[in-house]
């Protein structure tokens, strides 16, 4: 009985003074020896585990070379609808982004002699067709006078019109190396599939796109070979405008075309 009574003074003495502790503010045990809480939170803090490292791409899709994709799709073009197709398809010009419409050509694809410009200016670039500007014209009135037409439905009297670049630069610049690059194939494809037997090419950027050359005030009227076909270098219809002076070399350089077309 005593052994009972000591047992429960005991317990009414813990709860008591557990009582008081809690009523204290404490609200957990608290052992004998001193604890550092920040070694405790470092050793319960599990290791981090490194993400896994992201699938790698195939290299195609990685890093997809313009040039190389352009000239996979000219090649699969067998005729002109293909081609625009797949001009129409090819996402890797940012000038596409900022253009209204993709300029592809004009006139007859039967023509032996086919034109080949910089790029679309406004007015192409609205009406979706090659030289239809103030350049345009005047070069409609250039072939005229030696019998060439882009509406001429005659093989031996006609034109065929397209550009190297088929959406407007921002602000009439000039094309950068790299846009012409990746155009390149689809030029080389077109010029191809319409097989002229004689190019022209007006200005710069063509003369670049198929012989790797510029300076075309040095060029113009001396006669090249380019895709194992005669071609005669001319300077822009758009740089006869502003500089009138020229336009008797120009009219030169129409008459030893119409020399060679006559040969």
């Amino acid at each position: 009985m005593g052994i009972a009574a000591d047992i429960a003074g005991d317990w009414h003495a813990a709860l008591a003074a557990l009582a008081w502790q809690v009523e204290a503010g404490a609200d957990e045990v608290i052992g004998d020896g001193p604890l550092n809480r920040y070694e405790l939170a470092a050793e319960g803090r599990k290791p981090s585990v490194p993400a896994p490292a992201a699938p790698a791409l195939p290299e195609s899709v990685a890093a997809a070379d313009p040039v190389q994709v352009a000239q996979a799709a000219a090649a699969r073009a067998r005729t002109l609808e293909e081609l625009r197709s797949a001009i129409l398809a090819y996402d890797h010009c940012d000038l596409k982004k900022g253009a209204r419409n993709t300029v592809f050509a004009d006139g007859n694809p039967a023509a032996r002699v086919l034109i080949l410009g910089e790029a679309p200016g406004a007015d192409e670039d609205r009406e979706g067709r090659p030289f239809v500007g103030r350049a345009g014209q005047l070069l409609d009135r250039m072939f005229a006078a030696i019998g060439l037409s882009r509406s001429s439905t005659d093989p031996q009297s006609a034109l065929y019109i397209t550009n190297v670049m088929p959406w407007r630069p921002p602000a009439n610049r000039d094309p950068e190396p790299a846009e012409i690059a990746m155009m390149r194939p689809f030029v080389e494809r077109h010029i191809a599939l319409v097989d002229p037997a004689v190019i022209v090419v007006m200005g710069n950027t063509p003369l670049d796109a198929l012989t790797g050359k510029r300076g075309i005030l040095r060029a113009r009227g001396n006669w090249m070979q380019a895709l194992g076909r005669p071609l005669l270098p001319m300077t822009h219809p758009a740089y006869l405008l502003r500089n009138p002076s020229a336009k008797r070399e120009a009219w030169a350089d129409l008459l030893s075309l119409q020399e060679r077309l006559r040969g």
